[in-house]
């Protein structure tokens, strides 16, 4: 009997404009735990107009964290196979996680270049948007908010060869990016996901909730 083919979680880089995928990043151990936090967008939370007491003033903000390892110990019983590894130990998936929270080198040497010409305002650079990707029912938008990475073990040249990577994202919604944006454009497509599997989520009887009428 085969045993079930287990998906990974992870990041996905996408070009805002062509939609084209940049950059694909697997987890390489899925984190046990996954930490959710959704925080309710209210109208009139201050108090005020009593009118205003049910009201939702737009989309929850949503924040996520998770924590994954990182290791190469078993890549490195078998260094004929796994050059980068044996080279740079984990310098490379590193790096590309670091890179998620960076401006590329090209486009700060633009910015400067700008400046240098006498552009009054030089806009801030745009990232890619980035997706966190944890099966295929949550597919979401998200901005890294911090990120942490401890380095625990080394090889003979001081390249980590095992680390824990702490996650923190905040989900984009339609309030900021817009309905037009793709990133808009996606968490739409998973805020109808959740209802959908709201739906199927059974209802209890007022009963089960010791009353009888309200």
């Amino acid at each position: 009997m085969t045993s079930p083919r287990l998906i990974k979680g992870g990041l996905v880089q996408v070009d805002v404009k062509s939609g084209r995928t940049l950059r694909t990043i697997a987890l390489q151990y899925n984190p046990d735990t996954l930490s959710r936090t959704v925080q309710v967008q209210a109208a009139g939370e201050t108090g005020g107009d009593k009118s205003q007491a049910l009201r939702l003033k737009g989309a929850a903000a949503e924040t996520i964290k998770v924590e994954a390892e990182i290791d190469a110990t078993d890549r490195l019983e078998h260094p004929d196979h796994n050059r980068n590894a044996t080279e740079l130990g984990i310098h490379p998936e590193l790096a590309a996680l670091e890179l998620l929270v960076q401006p590329s080198s090209e486009a700060l040497q633009g910015n400067e270049s700008l400046a240098r010409g006498g552009t009054l305002e030089v806009l801030a650079i745009e990232a890619p948007l980035l997706l966190f990707v944890w099966g295929a029912n949550r597919v979401v938008p998200v901005r890294i908010t911090d990120l942490s990475i401890t380095e625990d073990a080394f090889d003979a040249n001081l390249n980590p060869i095992r680390a824990t990577v702490s996650l923190g994202m905040r989900v984009l919604t339609v309030d900021d990016v817009g309905f037009d944006h793709r990133g808009g454009q996606l968490f739409m497509a998973h805020l109808r996901s959740r209802e959908a599997l709201a739906k199927k989520a059974a209802s209890a009887s007022l009963s089960t909730l010791g009353v009888t009428e309200l």
